[in-house]
């Protein structure tokens, strides 16, 4: 998870909501067995008529702004993790089950809380039944893991989705007891899920063998790269494909302000897997959604380690040095690497700032177009260049909450079906052909190609980076 950030700022990416198992080709006009000639121009001709991403900058998205949800039928759902992420919100404004509170209204109920923390999970549920949402949780049942309530589940506390936000290390693997998603698509091979980032903190491989049976069981999945759901990222993408644009560059820089993140963990790579796998997955997914798929085999990165003289900080807030001296993280890490377009992306990740605030941008150029994402966490804004004008547009929305859009359209695709809400699947190409399993691949599979590329930059760091003498 993006630890230790100040209460103000934002800190979770979110994929689409997208159905894992195969079901539609891309241009559903076409049969896969088409010339080529032919599915070029209706692809091109569905592009230019209806571009790929559903985009309205009047959408409300603040739950503020929202209509009271309509009555109807109870919602169930398990939460699984009964942590910051899930259910309470000391450290940023991620919250799910705030979000599903206000999209479903009196219809939410969360049957079951899974968490091996029985206090924890008790602690949680307290404060929600001294709210204004307790009939969302007076019959909730604490378990220590899915199994419990699979083998206690009553008939009508069958879930209609499952939100996961349970510590990586205990999911995205084959092995016992770090292979939720097993567990979830056995149980329930029909039921919706949620998966927050990473998706995992075990081999890629492993993640990817995940992946493939989340699209063979049908289920649809979300992952929590909340990012993509800004209405800033869809203008940009919006921009990209209405002038079919052939991205060139990427370039993100993600600068952290680093002396009030006191949790030892995050300091320690054998815990949290370091800042690029951990936090820089945010930017890396950005960059892929507007790149296309990366060549991993071209990554290059260097680091600025703990014991080289540039790399000593003064108001590190924990005592690092009880920390094994080849598991403490990078100050600096700097990455490149070639799209399978010939573009070029780029990575900067610093543990550098005092204070609170971060400094977070994504550049993305194209020909005659500068587009700079600047502050998505927490105030975002774009700055446009077009063609013929040599100033920048300036481009913001207010009270855009892309948390609250990721579990709305979740659920808007549980409810009303696949396609129903945007779903925000597409990857820009150097091709105006989308590939035919695009709109079929799932979202946890896509995930899994983020989560990938942060440890090849994190590999390439490590075997170029100077060693402690």
């Amino acid at each position: 998870m993006f630890r230790a950030t100040p209460a103000r700022q934002l800190g979770r990416l979110a994929a689409s909501a997208v159905r894992a198992a195969p079901r539609r080709a891309a241009v559903p006009a076409l049969a896969a067995s088409q010339p080529a000639v032919r599915a070029f121009s209706a692809a091109a001709a569905v592009r230019q008529a209806q571009p790929a991403t559903d985009f309205d900058p009047h959408a409300q998205t603040a739950m503020d702004k929202q209509q009271p949800p309509a009555p109807g039928e109870d919602f169930n759902v398990v939460i699984v993790g009964a942590g910051n992420i899930n259910v309470r919100s000391d450290e940023g404004p991620w919250n799910h089950s705030f979000r599903l509170e206000h999209k479903l209204g009196p219809r939410l109920k969360v049957v079951a809380l899974i968490d091996p923390g029985k206090a924890r999970a008790d602690a949680a549920l307290k404060v929600k039944r001294e709210s204004f949402v307790l009939s969302a949780y007076k019959d909730t049942v604490v378990y220590p893991n899915f199994g419990e309530f699979v083998k206690n589940m009553k008939p009508e506390q069958r879930p209609r989705a499952i939100w996961v936000g349970s510590p990586p290390a205990f999911r995205g693997r084959e092995s016992a007891g770090r292979d939720l998603e097993q567990t979830l698509i056995e149980a329930f091979p029909d039921v919706a899920i949620f998966i927050e980032k990473p998706v995992s903190t075990g081999p890629v491989d492993e993640a990817m063998n995940i992946a493939e049976k989340l699209k063979q069981s049908g289920n649809i999945v979300s992952v929590g790269y909340m990012l993509r759901y800004l209405k800033v990222v869809q203008k940009m993408k919006q921009i990209l494909e209405e002038n079919n644009l052939k991205v060139m560059a990427t370039n993100a820089r993600y600068i952290m302000a680093y002396e009030h993140t006191a949790k030892l963990d995050w300091w320690d790579k054998s815990q949290s897997c370091g800042p690029i796998v951990e936090q820089a997955t945010h930017f890396c997914d950005l960059s892929r959604y507007f790149g296309g798929e990366v060549d991993l085999s071209t990554v290059m990165a260097h680091s600025l380690e703990h014991f080289e003289p540039a790399g000593q900080l003064s108001k590190v807030p924990v005592p690092e040095d009880t920390i094994p001296a080849n598991e403490r993280i990078p100050r600096i890490t700097c990455a490149t690497w070639k799209y399978e377009s010939g573009a070029v992306g780029s990575l900067t990740h610093a543990v550098a700032l005092h204070g609170f605030n971060y400094s977070t941008e994504l550049d993305v150029y194209a020909d005659g177009y500068s587009l700079r994402l600047v502050d998505p966490y927490n105030a975002p804004v774009l700055y446009l260049r077009r063609p013929g004008d040599d100033h920048e547009e300036v481009v913001r929305y207010q009270s855009d909450d892309p948390f609250f859009s990721e579990v709305a359209n979740l659920i808007d695709n549980i409810e009303k079906g696949e396609g129903s809400a945007p779903i925000l699947r597409w990857v820009l190409r150097s091709s105006l052909i989308p590939r035919l399993a695009d709109t079929a691949r799932s979202s946890y599979e896509d995930a899994v190609k983020s989560y990938a590329l942060t440890w090849a930059i994190r590999d390439a760091s490590e075997k170029s980076a100077k060693k402690a003498a």
